[in-house]
């Protein structure tokens, strides 16, 4: 796997690891903890969650500015992972007002935009030597691999961690009941019956004092996250350990001239170019603001615009050609963002209210640790038996026949009906990233013998086309159900009544796995494509802030996030999908329209 890539690969995909498992704690829970916590609507966790991510990936510019500036890359990202850290602190303490886990996740974001962007930029650099140039995509496709194989364990954790404590105040989760204790305990609640009835359930005796319960039941759920959080602070422990004792392994650039330097003249030029190029960007933030009355996606549009004068104003004729090309590119990247991280948002909430509860022995395999762990080493035996090796034939034999056992044992000591929780939908992504890297690696150097591998750009406009499948799948599976929107009405008082969704509007959970699979394949045709695209287009000079570029775009997606959440009590469930759909269409569309162009940036 590693044949023919630098040592400091290792580093970067260990590093990357434990950050990323932090991350996607949050990715998996962080709207379902506002929510229980807050009583947050889904419109209003999904703008604190958008404006969350679009402060990781933004940050990311001023990082790039920071490490292209003073060109100490490897500090910068020291820096970031210890601002994360605090900020992973910070959410671990249970009890804050809502003002300070909103500073909590700030702070996640900040360490995240000084450390992401410029980890990738150090990736970049080491195959910027010719000797390793030509396996750049394949190493992007492992330092992705890297960040999924702590996302896949992060669900899981989470998860865990929530239930144990429930279980240590006397309760069983069920992913519906928080919604219901704030409804109940706002006068809003329809069925107050049902509630004392699941209630009991979950309590294991029969509840009686409806309103102790709803605070009790509450309070239990979100320091079950919040412990959760602390796990992540741990995980971000073991970045730093590995970055600081291995960092020497990647390369440095803090010897190479300053890009801007306003001691020399020569570079005067550049600077006032660079300071009236950011007064743009920053003048141009300040409009779309007041034009679109909204802050954030004012800012996030403002930033994204201004960045693009910034670039055709700081750039030379020569790099121009390159820096357009990388900006068209980001153009198509908003969409593919605010469509596929809808995972931790709209189809979260569809996996904790539309998907059912329960599932049995089998499909409890995906949804277990310990049996999944098992199930996916018996089939990594398997595909070790069609090795030509004897002894991988040998060894693939021992764990298919091992650990098809366990998994048999586990599968039989389940019982008829197995309780899911709706936040382990958020380890397929990273386990099929982690299964289908290779053999998408594989399909890639197949073709690139066969002298018909696509280019990056093209990998990039198919990668959106699979998308629009993934999409495809969720809004047939939702025809037909009750959307949220009919499940509220305002009664005579003028009060809005709740009614959780019936078991009846809840489906089968492979829905959700077979679009977060077809998701995935798109993932790897996009996002580990683009970020060695732009490695390999951008200019030297602007490493760093080219990648920040990259991540900015991502951020105005990320913005956009919000589109999913506001219309997630207005639209049905299946024209919802359909919005996603037509996006990434439109957006495939278009970066074919212009593939000559992107294909002759990276010649």
């Amino acid at each position: 796997m590693l044949k023919g890539h630098p040592k400091g690969l290792l580093v970067a995909f260990f590093s990357n690891m434990g950050e990323r498992f932090g991350f996607y704690t949050m990715m998996a829970i962080l709207v379902l903890f506002l929510q229980a916590k807050y009583g947050l609507s889904e419109a209003q966790a999904g703008g604190y969650y958008s404006w969350f991510y679009f402060g990781i990936y933004a940050l990311a510019l001023i990082g790039g500015i920071v490490a292209d500036a003073t060109r100490k890359y490897k500090f910068v990202i020291l820096v970031g992972l210890f601002v994360m850290f605090a900020g992973y602190i910070v959410m671990a303490i249970p009890g804050n007002p809502l003002a300070i886990t909103l500073t909590g996740l700030f702070t996640i974001a900040l360490g995240n935009g000084l450390f992401k962007g410029n980890l990738q930029a150090v990736v970049g650099q080491m195959y910027d030597d010719p000797k390793y140039s030509k396996v750049r995509d394949s190493a992007f496709m492992i330092f992705y691999m890297g960040i999924n194989i702590g996302a896949f364990f992060a669900p899981f954790v989470a998860t865990g961690i929530r239930n144990w404590f429930l279980k240590t105040q006397g309760f069983l989760h069920d992913g519906s009941l928080p919604a219901m204790c704030h409804a109940y305990t706002g006068g809003k609640l329809e069925d107050p019956a049902a509630f004392q009835a699941l209630a009991s359930k979950v309590s294991g005796q029969e509840v009686t004092d409806l309103g102790a319960f709803a605070s009790n039941y509450i309070d239990a759920f979100s320091k079950g996250y919040n412990y959760a959080f602390g796990i992540a602070a741990a995980a971000m422990i073991i970045s730093l350990i590995v970055y600081v004792v291995f960092n020497k392994l990647l390369p440095s650039v803090e010897k190479t001239p300053m890009v801007v330097d306003p001691l020399k003249p020569k570079a005067k030029g550049n600077l006032v170019s660079f300071l009236l190029a950011a007064g743009l960007m920053i003048t141009t933030s300040v409009i779309f603001y007041f034009a679109m009355d909204d802050l954030a996606l004012g800012m996030a549009v403002g930033l994204f615009v201004g960045f693009i004068a910034m670039m055709l104003q700081i750039s030379t004729k020569d790099e121009r050609p390159r820096v357009t090309s990388l900006i068209l590119v980001f153009i198509v990247v908003i969409f593919f963002w605010m469509s596929f991280h809808q995972n931790g948002l709209t189809l979260t909430f569809f996996a904790r209210d539309y998907t059912v509860k329960e599932v049995g022995p089998f499909t409890n395999i995906f949804f277990n640790l310990e049996s999944i762990l098992s199930f996916i080493g018996a089939i990594a035996g398997l595909v070790l038996i069609f090795h030509k090796k004897t002894s991988d034939k040998l060894i693939g034999g021992i764990m298919f026949v091992v650990l098809g056992a366990l998994t048999y044992y586990f599968v039989s000591q389940s019982a008829a009906l197995n309780p899911i929780a709706p936040e382990i939908f958020q380890s397929f992504n990273p386990l099929f990233i982690v299964s289908l890297t290779f053999p998408v690696m594989a399909v890639f150097a197949w073709l690139r013998h066969k002298n018909m591998e696509p280019s990056t750009p093209k990998k990039i406009g198919i990668g959106m086309i699979i998308a629009a499948v993934g999409f495809v799948v969720v809004l047939v599976a939702s025809i037909g159900l009750v959307s949220p929107h009919e499940l509220q009405f305002v009664d005579e008082a003028g009060v809005t009544k709740y009614n959780p969704v019936p078991d009846s509007s809840r489906v089968v959970p492979y829905w959700l796995i077979s679009s977060y699979l077809i998701l995935t394949i798109a993932e790897l045709f996009l996002s580990p494509m683009g970020l060695s695209f732009v490695s390999k287009v951008a200019p030297a000079r602007f490493q760093g802030l080219m990648q920040g570029g990259w991540l900015l775009a991502t951020a105005v997606g990320n913005k956009f996030l919000f589109i999913g959440s506001d219309f997630w009590g207005k639209l049905d469930l299946s024209q919802l999908w359909a919005i996603f759909v037509v996006c990434c269409i439109l957006s495939a569309v278009f970066i074919f329209s212009i593939m000559k162009r992107l294909e002759n940036a990276t010649k």
